[in-house]
């Protein structure tokens, strides 16, 4: 039986990039991953362009919620075997401790909330990130984690975060 792998997806606001990672995993993973996302000031909302972006992908929305990361820093809150920030302002803050000391990597990328202008314009920065995450999460399925130690493992994910999907 293959070892269910937790990961935490964290974002400052928790509205949209670590909000569509969790979805796209959480499916993509096959019940070889479970994740979680989280804020460390959540706003308590998801964007609705990020909800427009995960359905129109046909991803299951119903249960995706806005939370701190707090939930994931008790001892009762699951252990993760690995945590990403997706934005630069929560991999330069202060974490809590995680249990179980997971592996921790970075993928940041331009917020698409942020985007302002016509609302094709925001529509295209959400694809974007849809189509980046997607390519993220994807590599980190293929990886052959049981057979990575730790060192390595940092490795491939940094080299994950580098990565961008193909443009064709």
């Amino acid at each position: 039986m293959q070892e269910m792998y937790k990961v935490l997806i964290l974002c400052t606001g928790n509205s949209a990039r670590s909000i569509m990672a969790e979805a796209i995993l959480n499916e993509l993973g096959e019940g070889r991953f479970k994740a979680f996302s989280a804020g460390s000031h959540p706003t308590g909302l998801i964007n609705p362009a990020a909800l427009r972006q995960l359905r129109h992908a046909g991803h299951e929305v119903d249960g995706l919620r806005s939370k701190s990361w707090d939930e994931f820093a008790g001892a009762d809150a699951p252990q993760m075997n690995i945590v990403i920030t997706v934005c630069d302002s929560a991999a330069n803050e202060s974490c809590p401790l995680w249990h179980g000391a997971p592996v921790a990597a970075h993928w940041g990328m331009p917020d698409p909330a942020a985007v302002t202008g016509s609302a094709a314009d925001v529509e295209t920065a959400f694809r974007h990130a849809y189509a980046v995450i997607r390519h993220r999460v994807r590599q980190l399925i293929d990886l052959p984690l049981a057979n990575l130690k730790r060192p390595e493992l940092e490795r491939q994910l940094a080299a994950i975060a580098v990565s961008a999907p193909d443009r064709r």
